[in-house]
């Protein structure tokens, strides 16, 4: 006799990481292309002679100072191990069976996994012109509805929402129904039209902002990433979470990390520059590029994809394809200026 497992487990979609070829350049993951920081370097050996007691379950000092740097109190504040762990505790704090969890499609691929987890249903809405229909996304709320995921910037097309489709939007939607702005690449947005989210957190009790130290800080492979809501939706995010999920590796580098933002903001103004460059690049060459406000560029290929994806893997480029006849395309994660060169050349030789 095997254990009796959940059967509905055996469709659950699985989460595709970029490939890590090696000798190949990664442009397939959003990672940032500089080295650590050296502060953060430095914190970790510092904290590594600890790593025989168990981390602040809590997370005390880190919470603090996320608090002070969004202008909160720590008791809107919920950290989490990288912000997908708390797009699921906020599915589960919120869903029951059959209920409804909507977002706009396609969007970041951990949504899907997350409902299925909880035992809810997607509800896909299109997007138009690779951005995120509102309008059509507060059209389709059921009284089945419990969460909406609200990716800006989107990933994978890069694009935001601005501030009249959101405000109209956040007026549509039913209070009891929680909202949740996606923001994990939010310290590379240059459109003076796409709002913070945070400051509706303190308008709205029913919208919920994450964010991630995982791109714009650098630490993807240390997982940190954290939400900010009303006191009794983060209580209950807390509720769920797994004791421990932020280790203290982890939160000595975030800390060591937030006290470096001037620094980081210079990378990141690098980074947009590239984005800008290679975006236009890519245009230039005939691909219909979304203006993007992330680290990273949408080529909207189609049924194409996989194709582009082999072609630049030849030239030692490894990207992140999504192949699908209608909504398929290839993301590009922006590098440095010599893999953003060699980007180009590669999508030159593609035959279109």
């Amino acid at each position: 006799m095997s254990p009796r497992l959940r059967p509905d487990l055996a469709g659950l979609p699985r989460y595709v990481p970029g490939r890590t070829v090696p000798g190949a350049i990664k442009l397939a993951s959003n990672e940032m292309p500089y080295p650590p920081l050296a502060a953060v370097q430095e914190a970790i050996a510092a904290a590594a002679a600890g790593t025989t007691r168990y981390p602040d379950i809590a997370a005390t000092a880190l919470t603090e100072r996320l608090a002070a740097k969004v202008g909160t109190s720590s008791d809107n504040i919920a950290v989490g191990c990288g912000s997908v762990a708390l797009c699921q505790q906020l599915a589960e704090i919120t869903c029951q069976d059959g209920d409804e969890i909507l977002y706009p499609w396609r969007s970041f691929e951990a949504y899907p996994i997350v409902t299925q987890v909880v035992r809810a249903r997607s509800v896909h809405v299109a997007l138009r012109d690779e951005a995120l229909d509102l309008e059509a996304v507060a059209a389709a709320v059921t009284d089945r509805t419990r969460v909406i995921f609200v990716c800006t910037p989107n990933n994978p097309t890069g694009t935001v929402v601005h501030r009249a489709e959101l405000e109209a939007f956040l007026a549509a939607v039913p209070p009891q129904v929680l909202v949740v702005l996606d923001e994990a690449y939010r310290e590379f947005v240059d459109d003076p039209d796409s709002p913070d989210g945070i400051g509706y957190t303190g308008t709205h009790d029913n919208v919920v902002v994450l964010r991630t130290l995982s791109k714009a800080y650098g630490l993807a492979g240390l997982r940190v990433g954290y939400a900010i809501g009303a006191p009794e939706v983060i209580s209950a995010v807390r509720a769920v979470g797994i004791p421990f999920a932020v280790n203290s590796l982890a939160q000595a580098a975030a800390l060591a990390a937030l006290d470096c933002e001037d620094e980081v903001r210079d990378r990141c103004g690098r980074l947009v520059v590239e984005r800008i460059k290679l975006q236009q690049s890519l245009r230039d060459l005939g691909h219909p590029v979304p203006a993007s406000a992330a680290n990273f560029v949408w080529l909207p290929l189609r049924d194409r994809a996989a194709e582009f994806a082999a072609h630049c893997a030849a030239a030692r480029l490894i990207v992140r394809p999504f192949d699908h006849p209608d909504n398929g395309g290839v993301r590009v994660t922006v590098g440095l200026p010599e893999h953003n060169d060699l980007l180009v050349a590669a999508a030159a030789a593609f035959n279109r």
